[in-house]
């Protein structure tokens, strides 16, 4: 074929005059695929919104429909330093100014006044359940106040130093929340222990810091979580929610040495950490506090 040949080939493909066609089809075929289009896409945006509507209607605003909770809830300190380690010298003011300023800031919700606000004295040891009413839902539902005084010695109150200034640090722990969690059975309420960790010296040894570790004292007593901060509803329903605390102070602990910590919740329902997560229900942290004395 000729180059004029392909040059009017082209042409009349684009546009033939003769049949009025453009790209091969006439005017009336392309409106009819256009129509055609427009209708699919139509259909499916509506297919699309209704599917979206009816899941829609399955779900609560105030707690989930389908829930994989853990069977253990993960726990948190409070100050965490950086990795888990608090490190600091305790006549340099500037090396744990910032973990008595994370602490006043994690606890400054807890405020004895803040507390009596907004949320309610509930009776102790018992869950304090808020169940709905028929078709009447219960929401939103009330909180127990958890007034950072409980702490005591480190409520930030009485040594606005948590310790830290004095080489007899505090540490605070939290639970996870976890919707509908009922932490206990017979009453006994969850509590915390935490000892030295154990960690791998050679081969087949291990070794754990114990001698170094020295007293602990908990606040509350015995480290429990009280029952009546159980169940939790969700944050949508129960706004002012305040997570119980556990505090734990360091009384003498070795000066000038790393000491491995290992936190963990007790309870006659929540299992213990599997192979597959040995983690869970515990935490680990790194504590080294200098002195020049």
């Amino acid at each position: 074929m000729a180059k004029g040949d392909k040059k009017n080939a082209w042409k009349e493909f684009f546009w033939n005059p003769r049949t009025r066609e453009f790209c091969g089809r006439t005017a009336s075929s392309w409106g009819l695929i256009l129509l055609f289009y427009l209708a699919f896409y139509i259909f499916l945006a509506g297919l699309f919104a209704l599917t979206m509507y009816v899941m829609l209607q399955t779900l609560d605003d105030h707690r989930p429909t389908y829930q994989d909770r853990l069977s253990t809830p993960g726990m948190m300190i409070r100050p965490k330093g950086d990795q888990l380690e608090i490190a600091y010298t305790v006549e340099y003011t500037e090396t744990w100014e910032r973990y008595v300023q994370a602490l006043n800031n994690f606890l400054s919700p807890y405020n004895d006044t803040v507390q009596a606000q907004k949320n309610y004295e509930c009776k102790p040891d018992h869950y304090f359940i808020q169940e709905d009413s028929g078709s009447l839902e219960n929401f939103p539902k009330r909180s127990c106040q958890f007034k950072r005084s409980i702490l005591e010695d480190c409520a930030g109150i009485t040594d606005r130093y948590y310790g830290y200034s004095d080489g007899k640090p505090c540490i605070i722990i939290r639970l996870n929340r976890v919707i509908g969690l009922l932490p206990a059975e017979d009453g006994q309420p969850p509590y915390v222990t935490c000892g030295a960790k154990k960690y791998k010296v050679g081969k087949d040894e291990w070794a754990d810091d114990s001698d170094k570790l020295g007293e602990l004292v908990y606040f509350p007593p015995n480290g429990t979580f009280n029952l009546m901060y159980y169940p939790y509803y969700g944050k949508k329903a129960q706004v002012n929610y305040s997570q119980p605390l556990v505090a734990i102070k360091f009384i003498n602990i070795t000066m000038n040495e790393d000491v491995n910590v290992e936190c963990k919740i007790n309870a006659n329902n929540i299992p213990e950490g599997s192979e597959r997560d040995k983690f869970a229900g515990r935490i680990s942290f790194k504590l080294r506090i200098n002195s020049r004395d």
